[in-house]
């Protein structure tokens, strides 16, 4: 009885609401220098093979909550594009990934830059500067049939009305195919799942009082203001 009440469970979570998926998904992965550009302005290496890691689901803040920068932590910005996992992809072949795409999002990978310097410098994991609560903002829903080449998207980000990023998702090193590809010879996506998929040049950073505006050209777009963390 308890084996059919298991079952039950994984039955009913193999199709869940993608328009909802910040509620359903578990997982959010994030390529980490996937633009030359970006690379280069922190210093860092170009890769040469899709280089990842984990944000907590918690840090998923959704329009109409503030993006609170907590204190003595200098929070950066990155605007990206999601990649929506539609279902279970496991050692996905190139060639097939964009049949396990279910849609996309517009999304935020924000950053202590600071917490992350420190943890490079000592040879840490990043989890903490990028695990913060809120600090994935993340849009609604975009259905596949609405971006018809992912690999054509223009990206902006605007910090008090001023752009302050402005990309194309064609200036990645590796294409989405190949990040999925990488990705699931790991790791198991499930639907609802996101995969980040980098941000390109001009990150910087967001201070209390800042609103922030992303958008996907033609597509999408959303707006959040900064607070300070109270006591």
């Amino acid at each position: 009885r308890e084996r059919s009440g298991m079952l039950s469970k994984v039955v009913g979570m193999a199709n869940p609401d993608l328009s909802r998926f910040w509620e359903s998904g578990r997982t959010i992965v994030a390529i980490g220098r996937n633009y030359g550009a970006h690379a280069k302005e922190l210093g860092n290496a170009v890769p040469t093979k899709p280089f990842y890691f984990l944000k907590p689901v918690s840090s998923y803040l959704r329009p109409g909550s503030p993006i609170i920068i907590p204190k003595g932590v200098d929070v950066d910005h990155e605007v990206e594009l999601a990649v929506v996992i539609g279902k279970t992809a496991k050692k996905l072949k190139e060639e097939e990934v964009y049949d396990y795409i279910g849609g996309y999002a517009l999304a935020l990978d924000l950053t202590g830059r600071n917490i992350q310097a420190e943890a490079k410098e000592k040879r840490l994991p990043w989890t903490q500067s990028k695990g913060y609560d809120c600090f994935c903002p993340i849009s609604d829903f975009i259905p596949k049939d609405r971006i018809k080449d992912p690999m054509q998207v223009d990206l902006c980000l605007k910090i008090n009305g001023n752009i302050k990023q402005k990309g194309n998702t064609s200036e990645m090193i590796f294409p989405i195919s190949r990040l999925l590809q990488h990705v699931t010879s790991v790791m198991t996506l499930y639907p609802g799942d996101i995969v980040l998929t980098g941000t390109p040049s001009g990150v910087g950073p967001v201070l209390a009082g800042d609103v922030v505006e992303a958008s996907i050209d033609g597509v999408i777009d959303f707006k959040f203001e900064a607070v300070a963390e109270s006591d």
